[in-house]
């Protein structure tokens, strides 16, 4: 498997990103139930950063999810476009 740390980032922001709003929370609800900022639940959800073992047990809690749910996520790849 040649997976990609960006891909795995994009995919899995994408993941909390749906969670968060099937749940109908906002970022600043979610992040404040997990005294974090509101920037760091979107540079999550951006895909910008892997979050550390320990946030991601928080996120499950606080979007109320196992972390097994937290974690079901499919991997789409963009394919590149060929010029």
């Amino acid at each position: 498997m040649n997976l990609k740390k960006d891909i795995l980032q994009r995919n899995f922001g994408l993941h909390v990103k749906k969670l968060r709003l099937k749940k109908g929370f906002t970022q600043v609800e979610v992040s404040s139930s997990m005294n974090k900022d509101q920037q760091s639940l979107q540079r999550i959800e951006s895909g910008n950063v892997s979050p550390s073992l320990y946030y991601l047990f928080q996120l499950a809690y606080s979007l109320d999810v196992t972390i097994t749910e937290l974690m079901d996520f499919e991997i789409i790849e963009k394919k590149s476009k060929k010029t």
